[in-house]
């Protein structure tokens, strides 16, 4: 029987409004949510998908490994990615992996810094305070169906507040050919159309870490092994972009 991770509620769809979103926004989404399905399409041609890309010419697929080997990084943005796996006892049920994306310092504007987190540790190099922005799960055919967060001790990241993380979203950008160009459009497409709910969810994350830690003074939510996931919420591409089409053709 498969236990996923230990994690709080999810966040329900009608969270998000979109109604209420400025109309550049949306069509900054529209066109992500484009993007996306042209990557899909030219993709599928070969029967191929973003995970596929991703794990070409990597080897044997080893759950808890970083894929690709060393990471996806831009050197320009100082956006990075990398796509993994948990035990199947441990994934979301229907999880084949799922990427997580983050923001390395270089690539911040100026004036953020980490949030003041009693016994947070302080990396030697500047730009390893990175910050985790999302996760995004994928089924075994490659599409995604979930965006979660997480608590810090699950990728090591330096923790920012969630209003600086969300000042973020907007900087990550992976525009390179490696290892693979159609993966890189995506990543960042999703990133900019589903940005909406990942604001929520990183807010979602900041209560539920405050909570946490209100329950049980004594001890460092931030490390506490009992909470991992710390937000989550169902996705669908062709919903989403379903959704915002309607809205910009009225």
């Amino acid at each position: 029987m498969q236990s996923e991770p230990k994690t709080t509620a999810s966040l329900p769809a009608e969270a998000v409004e979109f109604s209420a979103l400025p109309r550049d926004e949306l069509a900054r989404m529209a066109e992500a949510g484009k993007e996306i399905l042209g990557v899909r399409d030219i993709l599928g041609k070969t029967g191929d998908n973003v995970v596929a890309e991703i794990l070409r010419n990597q080897g044997t697929f080893y759950e808890w490994d970083h894929y690709p080997s060393g990471d996806v990084y831009d050197h320009g943005s100082h956006a990075q990615y990398y796509y993994h796996a948990h035990p199947v006892a441990q994934r979301f049920e229907g999880e084949h992996g799922h990427f997580h994306t983050f923001l390395r310092p270089k690539g911040m504007p100026a004036g953020i810094r980490p949030a003041p987190i009693p016994g947070a540790p302080e990396p030697e190099d500047p730009n390893d305070a990175l910050s985790h922005l999302i996760a995004i799960s994928m089924d075994p055919d490659g599409e995604p169906f979930r965006m979660f967060t997480v608590n810090r001790w699950v990728t090591g990241e330096v923790w920012y507040r969630a209003e600086d993380v969300c000042r973020l979203l907007d900087l990550f950008r992976i525009d390179h050919a490696q290892p693979s160009w159609p993966a890189n459009r995506w990543i960042t497409a999703m990133i900019v159309l589903f940005k909406p709910q990942i604001r929520e969810l990183v807010a979602a994350r900041d209560r539920c870490l405050a909570a946490w830690q209100a329950e049980g003074p004594e001890a460092d939510a931030y490390e506490d092994r009992d909470l991992e996931v710390t937000s989550y919420v169902d996705i669908s591409v062709d919903r989403q972009l379903e959704a915002i089409r309607a809205l910009l053709d009225a």
